[in-house]
């Protein structure tokens, strides 16, 4: 452990790392895939692109993660309904269209990428955004439903929020065979 990180922090990355351990493949793959596109860490194109339909969607998903930067530098201090609409719909869009691409199937893996995407200060904002998005017509019904279904009452109804940002980002991990000498 590095002199700079307490135990707490330590325990805290540790347990980011289990919960992202704990989603299924496809939805790590486009976690990994959307911290990169969205906090422009690598090429994504390059990187995710398997075929002319995934290609099509990094790029779509680029679009709409233009947002990124005015949700980040606009997300509300409080509840003031003032607030709320510039900040609130486009968080809905976007949300909209990453639920729409089928691979974040409940609230804790949205709520995963999202603290990452834009920060610690969303998370009272999630929930809301969460459900609009999941309720919107675009997405299957049993989609819809599944999705809905996934946010516990207490996620739903918190009266508080940690502020502490996340730690643990994950990112591409080369493939390397075993038996194969490191250099």
């Amino acid at each position: 452990m590095s002199a700079r990180m307490k135990p707490a922090e330590g325990a805290m990355t540790l347990a980011e790392m289990k919960e992202f351990a704990s989603f299924p493949a496809a939805t790590q793959r486009y976690i990994r895939r959307s911290l990169d596109v969205g906090l422009d860490r690598q090429d994504a194109m390059l990187r995710w692109s398997r075929d002319v339909v995934e290609a099509a969607s990094i790029r779509a998903q680029a679009r709409h993660y233009r947002r990124l930067d005015d949700l980040r530098a606009n997300v509300p201090d409080d509840s003031g309904l003032d607030a709320v609409e510039p900040f609130l719909s486009p968080l809905v869009v976007t949300s909209a269209f990453d639920l729409g691409q089928g691979r974040l199937l409940s609230f804790s893996a949205y709520r995963f990428l999202y603290e990452r995407l834009i920060g610690a200060r969303v998370r009272p904002w999630l929930p809301a955004a969460f459900c609009s998005a999941a309720a919107l017509p675009h997405l299957h019904p049993e989609l819809r439903r599944k999705l809905l279904q996934s946010i516990s009452e207490a996620a739903a109804t918190a009266s508080g929020w940690s502020s502490r940002q996340p730690a643990f980002f994950p990112h591409w991990v080369e493939k390397v065979e075993i038996g194969t000498p490191l250099h």
